[in-house]
């Protein structure tokens, strides 16, 4: 089997090993599995995203609690599921509004996030362990630009 330097680009000089998709997703598996190997109580990043948001609102839309995690509206719905069977969120009817569903966080759920916050600090630190300080602020603020 040929290895990356051995291959030549394809028509118009396209190599995958140029492009940022390709380098965002083996960075995103490195993280990933980082992730699964520390985080707390079998999370997954959109578990956790989840819970991390309502500890800071408490109680939001389903739809919302999707737009500030960045889930469209399956995703989302699948993680509060899940997190609804295991305990760290419960799920009402807004009062305000009885076609929206409102998800809170639970005793419970405040208390994966507690428990996961220094696992969570560290697979960051060690996603970026690679890089210094300044290069560490300057991916995060690149990042920042283009997400």
């Amino acid at each position: 089997m040929a290895g990356a330097a051995d291959t030549a680009p394809v028509a118009g000089g396209y190599r995958l090993e140029d492009q940022v998709g390709f380098f965002l997703r083996r960075a995103g598996q490195r993280h990933a599995a980082i992730f699964a190997d520390r985080i707390t109580d079998q999370l997954t990043p959109t578990q956790w995203a989840a819970l991390v948001k309502l500890v800071e609102f408490d109680s939001l839309s389903q739809n919302l609690l999707g737009r500030e995690t960045a889930m469209d509206a399956a995703t989302i719905k699948g993680v509060v599921d899940r997190l609804l069977k295991r305990g760290f969120v419960a799920t009402a009817p807004d009062p305000g509004d009885g076609r929206r569903m409102r998800v809170s966080i639970t005793r419970e759920g405040r208390a994966a996030v507690a428990r996961g916050v220094a696992a969570a600090t560290s697979i960051t630190a060690d996603t970026l362990k690679p890089l210094d300080a300044a290069e560490r602020r300057q991916l995060l603020e690149l990042l920042r630009r283009i997400a």
